[in-house]
């Protein structure tokens, strides 16, 4: 259909528009009218991604003589293909209406794990190991010594996209990560969030995407833990001990060199301060100490052996960045400056130096990546050491932590940058919360509502067993053998009732771990097994998504099957339970993150005293987004149909649920706030009933929850307010 957002002609490759969908696209389009920031809530399975990709591709559309981009950030390989495909029906539809002026051109940009062909450099172990792979074929002077030599391999790819790169033309349309990719001029970029938050790929990677650029964050409501991951590092003593090794061969190589080609070692130093121009990095001279390369190993030798006698501690140490870097210059006369040039210096001497094999570097990259973290900023970060784990006291484990607190520091630049962000998911309530984490103000922040023919969501909070005995993961409950009953005996009750598929999350893999056996001993899991499979999520990526695939075709044969996962774990991020594979999630216990880690204390008090955010709100959110993230997993369109048992006594409480997303809140009823086992059983029966029945899906209850074009000619004529 092709319709009007004032002076933006809408074009949407469906017959009907949800509601939701429409006045999402209004509030978008006011946000980059403004050329501001928004944050938008758009409730699970209504679209949201279309939605959005319709408007502002349509937006691009409207202004050809003022081009905008939009660079579009997904958090998994996984949503990024899902996103290309809804963006190839779209310019499908867009083609076959406005035919060659659609000049949409989009792809997707993932690493060269997900993006090489060459078979002989996929087919290394890991990530790291295909871009030193790629490396060893393709850099400059691997391809100049195989013009004197062909017997020296490279990449035939590569070279034949060399020779075509200048004379080709890649004509409007989407690429997929499995087309070869070689444009610099798309309107529409998928990529990661890291290619955007992390300086070190960001300046890369997106340091020539222009102003007029829209970005949007999508599935964005962990977006403030990404961005202390991005400038978080930690050092064990493996990681110096690597590095060790990494600083020898680069000294022999040096030694090399200077035999060799003293020239190259010369030229160096102006070439890095050309390559910090270039980046905008920073226009200040390299300190005299770190500009020959033998003379930045030296410093690099003190600085790993600075971190060896930190980690001899036997007490937990923490200090701020200010006392840290004090302390360095103090102890072996490393400044700030020199620190801040650690991460550039060394990209600059591998350059020089002619090192293909950087995953064999990784571990000087990592204490090189800190050094220049710890000396550029001085507030939002604190430095904590740690002997062991304290989970584990008896194993010797001492790591070296520098910890960001701030999530504003990674996406400032983002803001700063960029004339329009969209950050968007299904769960950003409370939404207020999100710019004092991320310290900006957005022109738009709105929360939608589902419109809905019939209630196909059905919340319950269950408080207690059947034996009226309250069950909790509180503390002082979880390990109370009553209470691991009641759960146990909740769950054998669903799984006769509940057809088809069933997913149980939990607020930890040790706490899964333990209920699990303490059910096969009291035979509880032998009574589940009696009516459905049981699969299981573990902390190994292969076999959880072998369990995943048994789970799905159990599903199919018509048994069902239970999916036993974690909070915070994989499958809670960004796997769909829609339709038969998940008719009902149980989240078992209200998923705090563990209250006594020092990384978590020193980012709550950073959190008080810097934007008051007091430490109960700021972990009842992360508990409650995490746990509506999970819940969230079994509704994935509006013709599907779910329920969700929120089973902890504590979710009865107003000042927890309150923080559940506003579409999760409008349907959990006041007689569903206090439930029993047997209560919930009753419940579900009725509900499940009533799903079997015919419904209209156009509309009920007096409302629209389609819209025709004509309905959307109505509205824009005053005629049509009321539709919903």
């Amino acid at each position: 259909m092709k319709f009007q957002i004032e002076d933006v002609t809408v074009y949407f490759p469906y017959d009907n528009i949800y509601p939701e969908q429409y006045s999402y696209m209004v509030e978008l389009k006011r946000a980059l009218d403004a050329k501001g920031h928004c944050l938008l809530e758009m409730p699970t399975g209504t679209g949201k991604t279309i939605a959005l990709l319709s408007l502002i591709t349509s937006y691009v559309l409207s202004k050809p003589s003022n081009p905008v981009k939009l660079l579009y950030c997904t958090r998994t390989v996984h949503e990024m293909e899902k996103t290309l495909a809804e963006l190839r029906f779209l310019h499908n539809y867009q083609v076959k209406h406005l035919g060659p002026s659609a000049r949409i051109l989009a792809l997707g940009l993932s690493s060269r794990k997900n993006l090489c062909v060459n078979p002989s450099v996929i087919s290394a172990e890991n990530r790291d190991s295909v871009d030193a792979a790629c490396r060893k074929l393709t850099a400059s002077w691997v391809r100049a010594m195989a013009v004197e030599n062909p017997n020296i391999p490279t990449c035939e790819f590569f070279e034949n996209y060399e020779k075509a790169a200048s004379d080709a033309v890649l004509p409007p349309g989407v690429y997929t990560l499995q087309h070869v990719i070689w444009c610099k001029f798309a309107n529409v970029v998928v990529y990661s969030y890291q290619y955007l938050l992390d300086p070190k790929v960001a300046g890369i990677i997106s340091k020539e995407m222009q102003r007029e650029s829209v970005v949007v964050f999508d599935e964005a409501h962990n977006i403030d833990n990404v961005c202390i991951e991005a400038l978080s590092v930690s050092v064990r003593m493996q990681t110096l001990e690597g590095a060790t090794r990494n600083l020898n061969r680069m000294s022999q190589e040096i030694e090399r060199l200077k035999a060799t080609d003293a020239g190259r070692l010369r030229a160096e130093y102006n070439r890095l301060v050309e390559g910090l121009a270039q980046r905008g990095t920073f226009l200040e001279a390299v300190p005299g100490n770190i500009r020959r390369a033998e003379h930045f190993v030296s410093v690099l030798r003190r600085l790993v052996q600075y971190f060896k006698g930190r980690l001899q501690t036997e007490n937990v140490e923490k200090e701020g960045p200010v006392t840290f870097v004090a302390s360095i210059n103090a102890q072996v006369g490393i400044d700030q400056k020199m620190l801040r040039f650690c991460y550039d210096r060394l990209h600059s001497l591998m350059l020089t130096l002619e090192i293909t094999d950087t995953d064999e570097f990784l571990h000087i990259q990592t204490i090189c990546d800190l050094a220049t973290l710890v000396g550029t900023y001085t507030r939002g970060f604190s430095i904590i050491i740690e002997p062991f784990d304290e989970r584990m006291p008896h194993i010797p484990d001492p790591v070296l932590q520098l910890c960001c607190h701030d999530a504003s520091l990674a996406i400032k630049p983002v803001f700063e940058r960029f004339q329009s962000v969209v950050i968007t998911s299904g769960t950003l309530s409370p939404i207020d919360l999100y710019p004092r984490l991320l310290n900006f103000n957005p022109v738009v922040s709105r929360s939608f509502t589902m419109s809905l023919t019939r209630d196909c969501i059905c919340p319950m909070v269950l408080t207690r067993g059947s034996d009226q005995l309250p069950v909790s993961t509180k503390y002082d409950l979880r390990s109370d053998p009553g209470v691991e009953k009641n759960y146990g005996k909740l769950l054998v009750e669903m799984v006769s009732v509940v057809p088809d598929g069933i997913v149980c999350f939990f607020v930890s893999y040790s706490y899964m771990d333990g209920i699990v056996n303490s059910w096969h001993e009291s035979g509880i899991l032998k009574e589940i097994m009696q009516h459905k499979l049981v699969f299981i999520e573990t902390q190994d990526v292969v076999e959880t998504t072998l369990a995943l695939d048994n789970y799905r075709r159990a599903c199919d044969c018509g048994r069902g099957a239970v999916f036993f996962s974690v909070a915070r774990g994989k499958v809670a991020e960004g796997i769909d339970f829609d339709r038969h594979y998940g008719r009902l999630v149980i989240m078992f216990g209200v998923p705090f993150q563990y209250t006594l880690s020092r990384i978590l204390l020193a980012r709550l008090e950073y959190l008080r005293e810097t934007f008051q955010i007091k430490e109960g709100d700021f972990l009842t959110f992360d508990a409650l987004r995490q746990a509506a993230q999970c819940v969230g997993r079994v509704i994935r369109s509006k013709a599907d149909y779910g329920m969700m048992i929120f089973a902890d006594k504590r979710y009865s409480r107003h000042d927890k649920r309150s923080k559940l997303p506003g579409w999760i809140l409008s349907h959990l009823r006041d007689a569903h706030l206090n439930l029993s086992t047997d209560m919930a059983v009753h419940i579900a029966r009725e509900f499940l009933r009533r799903m079997a029945q015919p419904y209209d899906k156009t509309g009920a209850m007096g409302k629209k929850t389609l819209l025709s074009q004509e309905d959307l000619e109505k509205m824009a004529n005053g005629a049509g307010e009321m539709l919903f």
